[in-house]
């Protein structure tokens, strides 16, 4: 869902892509499972003028959207048909794959790549239900390979400084959490695939992980969902769902989520601004980022205490990484993953723990609701 906000900022700042690094060294081979619409934004450029990392080949089921896509982004290898996702987990010179593909092929797939020794970098939801999460993650750990859910937001500094400030102690305790993240009716249409029910759709699917995920990277925390109840575009695809979940400390959080808001004017055809907040209410004051979700696009922190605001916009990190103001997120999550690879710490990381309880609070969700898992994946694989 980021790349559909990702992509309207495209027009003023085209290449968000930093310069290369002057010291060669190797390269991380990737392979791309689908030409889908959020791998530019995702892959495509930041990789580019990334000295570490190259794609390497794109697998598309179209043999002539596979191809326009390999020719579009100047990719050396392409492969097309039933079995191109498979060609290019075989591809030999293939080291890491990145799957955008649907949520409920992110566990065929990943556990495909695995078995095949690849290094996986997912999109969000990492998968359909906790349980398919878990065996993943246990499968990657015993191949000796990294698995990393994509949740671009928790490796820009904006995140990392609201954090930080959270964490520092003088807005004191926690008391109370809310994030939102809602976008205009006709930004998607009632047949996309974000809203398959046997594809893994769904809006908590599809926009929850950022709200959820913020909630539990700004508290420390695993929140517990109390109660929860949705709006429905149809039989069990849910459209708006609002929850609240009690923290640790006693402290209360509250989650909005609308891939349908209504316009304004009298037909309503007059769009209505997405709803991209998160703030933190303390015992001593408050701090709110305003869109959490692409804070490469535009950040606006603001922190309030004994009633005087001030507002920070954050863009690069502290030892001044990020040398355009619009280094994008993605770039940082794609650093984080190749410095892994290779061994080396990186500054920040989704670790297996943050992506299960992620899932185990989506399944908790819609459970509250009254609505249906995702389905489980009809692919059983040889753990062997």
């Amino acid at each position: 869902m980021a790349s559909i906000l990702s992509s309207r900022g495209k027009s003023a700042k085209k290449d968000n892509s930093p310069p290369g690094e002057s010291a060669p060294r190797p390269k991380l081979h990737f392979g791309l499972l689908g030409a889908a619409r959020i791998a530019p934004n995702a892959l495509l450029r930041p990789i580019q003028g990334y000295d570490e990392a190259v794609l390497t080949a794109v697998g598309a089921r179209a043999p002539q959207r596979a191809t326009a896509f390999a020719k579009k982004w100047d990719i050396p290898k392409v492969y097309s048909g039933e079995g191109a996702y498979q060609d290019v987990i075989n591809d030999e010179e293939v080291d890491a794959v990145y799957i955008p593909l649907p949520n409920g092929l992110h566990y065929e797939w990943t556990m495909k790549a695995i078995a095949a020794g690849k290094h996986v970098l997912c999109e969000k939801p990492i998968s359909n239900t906790e349980e398919e999460a878990r065996k993943m993650f246990a499968f990657a750990q015993e191949k000796g390979v990294v698995l990393m859910e994509c949740w671009q937001p928790q490796f820009h500094p904006a995140l990392h400084r609201v954090k930080a400030i959270i964490d520092e102690g003088s807005l004191g305790r926690i008391v109370k959490v809310s994030a939102q993240f809602g976008i205009w009716r006709m930004f998607l249409s009632d047949d996309d695939i974000r809203f398959d029910y046997n594809l893994g759709g769904g809006t908590l699917m599809d926009l929850g992980p950022y709200p959820i995920n913020v909630i539990r990277y700004l508290t420390s925390s695993v929140p517990v969902v109390e109660s929860a109840k949705a709006i429905c575009r149809r039989e069990n695809i849910d459209r708006r769902i609002e929850a609240h979940l009690s923290l640790p400390n006693e402290g209360s959080a509250t989650i909005m989520i609308d891939s349908a808001l209504d316009g304004w004017g009298p037909f309503k055809l007059i769009p209505q601004l997405p709803k991209l907040t998160a703030r933190v209410e303390c015992e001593h004051g408050s701090i709110e980022i305003f869109n959490y979700v692409v804070p490469s696009l535009f950040n606006r922190i603001t922190i309030t205490k004994d009633g005087k605001s001030r507002s920070e916009r954050v863009y690069k990190t502290k030892e001044g990484k990020g040398e355009t103001p619009w280094w994008s997120a993605y770039r940082y999550q794609l650093e984080a993953f190749v410095d892994k690879v290779h061994g080396r710490e990186p500054q920040n990381w989704r670790t297996a723990e943050d992506s299960i309880e992620s899932m185990h609070i989506i399944d908790a969700i819609y459970t509250k609701c009254g609505l249906p898992l995702r389905p489980t994946s009809e692919y059983t694989p040889d753990l062997a």
